[in-house]
Order: structure tokens, then sequence, then C-alpha cells
């Protein structure tokens, strides 16, 4: 699989690792075990650092739809967005332009630094 995640539901936190090529259906699959998972409002990390993007134009306009209509479903965490390779970093800037989320968000060219911002950050409401 080229993207495996964690959802650390006493920290709040959501851990997703991309390695080789990483396509709509992937992010698809984490984005509805996050959904699943009720972990929406936790802080996430996003590490592109072994990756290859396989998104289209059109994939990226998807996502950005998918992430506009989560909005109305209650509060979404703080995004830190690993991407060390500079097509990588420009896919990150799209997607945050795309998906006009109010959240924090933020791109890392390191896992430390991202982390170090993640957790600086809430970790969002508590599901009642």
């Amino acid at each position: 699989m080229s993207l495996e995640w964690k959802i650390h539901h006493p920290d709040r936190m959501v851990e997703a690792v991309a390695e080789g090529p990483v396509g709509l259906q992937d992010i698809e699959r984490y984005l509805d075990d996050v959904m699943v998972s009720e972990a929406l409002p936790y802080r996430k990390l996003f590490d592109t650092s072994q990756a290859q993007s396989a998104l289209s134009d059109g994939d990226m306009m998807m996502l950005g739809a998918r992430m506009s209509a989560y909005t109305g479903l209650g509060p979404i965490g703080p995004l830190a967005i690993v991407a060390p390779a500079t097509a990588l970093r420009q896919q990150a800037r799209l997607f945050a332009a795309l998906a006009p989320v109010d959240r924090p968000l933020k791109i890392f060219k390191t896992a430390k630094a991202a982390r170090k911002w993640l957790e600086a950050q809430p970790s969002g409401a508590t599901s009642a």
C-alpha cells in the first residue's frame, strides 16, 4: 500500500505516511477512515517524504471539493504536510488553495519541523 496511517485517539492525532505512487483512491480511503473514526477534528501529519504523486489536476479538484463538503460537519483539525520535493510542495499548495477549510495548514520540508509545529496546535474539540 502506498499510503498508511494511524489514528491515535488518546492523543487526538492522525499520522499518514505515503510511499511510492499515491493516487486519488489511496487518499479517499484515508479520508473515509478519518471520517468513520470521527478523527476530523484531530491534528494530522501527512508525510510525503517518500512519495510520488499520481494525482491529476482533476483529482486535486475532487479532493478540494470533498474537503469543502467537510466544513459543514464540524471542526477540522490542523494539518501539517511534509513535502521536501518541489513538485510535492507545489501540489500541497494547490491542495491548500482548492480546499478552503478554516483550519491551520502548513507545509514543511522535514517531519521534525512539522511535528514541532503540530504539537503546538490545539488537538480539536472533543466529540459529544
